[in-house]
């Protein structure tokens, strides 16, 4: 990201590093407090998951770019796959609330700029994929990457909706709707294989942003070595961040979380990122075009 934020704000890129180090805290101590969550649901105490969640996401980033893009790969597959059949079995079990669910039209409020706080905050999914864009040819190739990553990103949440609005908004108040509704399916193998999903999609969205951070560093420590990190150098990198920021999932908890920082880091992320994105970015592809083409310049990263 160090590569792509130099061209985008030239000598403020340093912002958006200091924007990126607060969503990595927030986010990775939200997802050692849901993986606890989990966990509990289960019967174990809520340290545990947070510590299994830590493991494997150190596991695998201290094997560089091919491990993680492993993980992406096979837990895509499981993530799909789960969340189709959820689709089906939550329309044949409470299919018939959703209709009325809609119809009600309740009355709300702050929906629109909920809507924007969401989208600034996942949208820092962007950047943590930059590390695997290595396999992306050409401007061609990185235009039908977004346009088939935005909807596939999106048609999961769009689809858990659904069967969550048969059930606004008492759902609201629940720590963990997924949990809530597979209460209401009553099929208890299929519930422990959701929340496996669960704990898969929370431990691919961690490990890009500790592996992001990886990379940053050891491009930093090649140009001052002339060498890579070692995996245990990335081992030891991810521990770290990964106690640091998990120490406030125990501290404060999943909701307090959510709700006191994912606001601020949206507007954070939507003035670094998105902002000069569409003026000062737009203006470099109009005012260069083909630039990319005439001066590629790949991402150098471990394997």
């Amino acid at each position: 990201y160090k590569s792509f934020f130099k061209q985008l704000l030239g000598r403020a890129w340093h912002i958006f590093e200091f924007a990126y180090l607060i969503f990595v805290v927030l986010i990775l101590a939200v997802y050692g407090a849901a993986a606890g969550a989990i966990g509990n649901a289960f019967g174990a105490p809520l340290w545990v998951g947070t510590v299994l969640l830590a493991a494997l996401i150190a596991g695998v980033v201290a094997f560089g770019n091919k491990a993680v893009e492993a993980l992406f790969r096979d837990v895509s597959y499981l993530l799909y796959g789960v969340y189709a059949l959820f689709i089906v079995l939550a329309l044949w079990r409470f299919g018939s609330l959703v209709p009325g669910a809609f119809a009600a039209h309740p009355q709300t409020s702050g929906w629109a700029l909920s809507g924007i706080t969401y989208f600034g905050y996942n949208i820092i999914g962007a950047v943590v994929i930059l590390p695997v864009l290595r396999h992306l040819l050409s401007d061609r190739d990185a235009v039908i990457a977004g346009t088939l990553a935005g909807p596939l990103t999106m048609i999961p949440a769009l689809l858990f909706f659904i069967p969550m609005a048969a059930f606004y908004p008492e759902v609201q108040s629940a720590t963990l709707p997924s949990d809530f509704l597979l209460q209401r399916i009553g099929i208890p193998a299929f519930h422990v294989l959701f929340q496996a999903m669960i704990f898969s999609a929370l431990l691919e969205s961690g490990t890009s942003s500790v592996h992001a951070i990886n990379e940053r560093l050891d491009r930093a420590w090649v140009t001052r070595t002339a060498k890579e990190l070692t995996h245990a150098q990335r081992l030891g990198i991810a521990v770290v961040v990964l106690v640091g920021c998990m120490f406030l999932a125990s501290r404060f908890g999943l909701v307090a979380l959510i709700a006191t920082g994912y606001r601020a880091l949206a507007y954070i992320l939507l003035a670094t990122f998105i902002l000069p994105l569409i003026t000062v970015g737009v203006w470099k592809l109009w005012r260069w075009p083909g630039s990319s083409a005439r001066q590629p310049q790949p991402f150098p990263v471990q394997e």
